[in-house]
């Protein structure tokens, strides 16, 4: 490899301090981790890993300049996500006193739902394009990379996020499996409704 393992290290922490960022995958990990427990964050986990991937992928390759000139899938992309994420808080809203697994409405269709909400918000998210496109490229010398600094550059962006998430959702989804009772459900679903119809009103903003 041609990048040293400080640089990796130092990439790794500034990725981390992305994630430690509160944005709007968080309030997804945290909306769909309180209305389906753990079973219903990873998927959106892995989905935000495909999108890490595929931006550093990008800043890699020299292609920074897809972002501007298909601004305009950029922007139909985030609209996607606001009517997802409407869509779901309006739902588990509507059905806060049922069990997820009474209603498969609530997590419609489960665990493809979570990996395309999760690869929808990242692909949106501008802190994340932001960091790919523009601060990626300070940590390494792109011009010089080879296919081993590649992997390792991706495996970092892919797994750093993940870990984070991943413990997020377990986190949420065990103080959800103590509440159990029928009031409790209901506010917990109400509450995730809620930050879903969040994330949607604040997506076209950040």
């Amino acid at each position: 490899m041609t990048v040293t393992y400080s640089d990796l290290g130092l990439y790794a922490f500034a990725l981390l301090i992305l994630f430690l960022t509160p944005g709007p995958v968080w309030l997804a990990m945290l909306a769909r981790s309180l209305s389906g427990g753990f079973n219903a964050a990873w998927p959106l986990a892995l989905g935000v890993v495909v999108g890490d991937v595929l931006w550093s992928l990008l800043a890699i390759l020299g292609v920074s300049w897809i972002v501007s000139e298909f601004e305009g899938f950029l922007t139909v992309l985030r609209w996607v996500a606001v009517g997802m994420f409407l869509f779901m808080g309006v739902l588990l809203i509507r059905h806060a006193d049922k069990q997820i697994a009474a209603d498969s409405r609530l997590t419609r269709p489960g665990m493809w739902a979570g990996f395309v909400a999760g690869l929808v918000v990242i692909l949106s998210n501008p802190k994340a394009i932001l960091f790919y496109m523009g601060f990626l490229p300070g940590f390494f010398d792109l011009s010089g990379l080879r296919l081993p600094d590649i992997v390792a550059i991706c495996g970092i962006s892919a797994v750093v996020p993940l870990v984070g998430n991943l413990i997020l959702g377990a986190s949420i989804g065990a103080v959800r499996k103590i509440m159990t009772a029928p009031k409790a459900l209901r506010r917990m679903n109400i509450s995730a409704g809620c930050l879903l119809i969040f994330v949607a009103l604040i997506l076209p903003f950040v």
